[in-house]
């Protein structure tokens, strides 16, 4: 595939349960397709437990590879194994300090709980306190949804941002506060994708027929997913470009999609159904 995403972005999952398989990981999938969908160039998603170590080599290894932005979920609560702004700040060898806007917004969510009889008091306690404890030089970014803030750091040229791990608050500031952010950055490179669906041919088959439809078509990607079975053959194709205008994307796909259909029939597959997303 001859077109490229230029800004390019890693993703740092944190959570015990994820690792333990507890949890299923939404959160990382829901952020890889919006951020794609915006133009951008996912590389990397990594997952690490509830360690200030695990997740500061995390962030460290990320920072090296010198994406445009790392984005982190999870770990940002009032509780205990809550450790990744801690983590953060150890690889960006930062000290940890009350960061006052953060703080306002916390009593501010404290007080309208309080009104709304959801708590009894909206007292600053040590462990709500512990929400607005940012690594030197960190912007909070607004919870419309949750208590703690998202958290934004520029260290060279990447913009760290880090995000809840419950995933209705992680999706609120994410498209409230960075969604913008990355799609300036972007310019006007956007992602189309369309699927195409195939049966009686089996990936084998099919795979000379994509080396062929990926030659003649070098600005569109094109993968296979079977979701059958060896003696039932059933393939979703999933084609993807990147183009500045929706007429030069649709123009490519519907092209790309016409050729491999052609060939699927001369091979006796048979093309099912195809949607364009």
């Amino acid at each position: 595939m001859v077109v490229d995403m230029s800004v390019q972005m890693e993703i740092v999952c944190v959570g015990n349960e994820l690792l333990i398989g507890k949890t299923l990981n939404t959160n990382a999938q829901w952020l890889a397709k919006r951020a794609t969908s915006l133009g951008i160039a996912v590389k990397r998603i990594t997952v690490v437990g509830d360690d200030v170590e695990e997740i500061a080599n995390a962030l460290r290894e990320a920072i090296q590879r010198k994406p445009r932005f790392i984005i982190t979920t999870g770990g940002l609560g009032p509780t205990f194994d809550d450790k990744t702004l801690e983590g953060i700040a150890n690889a960006l060898n930062r000290k940890l300090e009350l960061n006052n806007k953060a703080l306002q917004m916390i009593k501010e969510k404290y007080e309208v709980y309080v009104k709304a009889g959801r708590i009894g008091s909206a007292e600053l306690t040590p462990h709500r306190v512990k929400m607005a404890k940012l690594p030197e030089g960190a912007e909070p970014l607004p919870n419309f949804v949750g208590t703690a803030p998202g958290v934004q750091i520029k260290v060279g040229n990447t913009d760290i941002i880090a995000l809840p791990g419950v995933p209705s608050e992680m999706e609120a500031i994410f498209d409230s506060s960075v969604a913008g952010m990355l799609k300036k950055e972007a310019g006007n490179i956007m992602f189309f994708e369309a699927n195409l669906y195939a049966d009686n041919i089996v990936e084998s088959t099919l795979a000379p027929l994509i080396d062929i439809a990926m030659h003649d078509n070098p600005y569109v990607y094109i993968k296979s997913h079977p979701r059958g079975e060896e003696k039932k053959p059933h393939i979703e194709i999933h084609l993807s470009t990147t183009a500045k205008d929706s007429k030069t994307a649709k123009d490519r796909l519907g092209k790309v999609m016409i050729q491999l259909s052609e060939l699927i029939k001369e091979k006796g597959g048979k093309v099912k159904t195809f949607k364009s997303l």
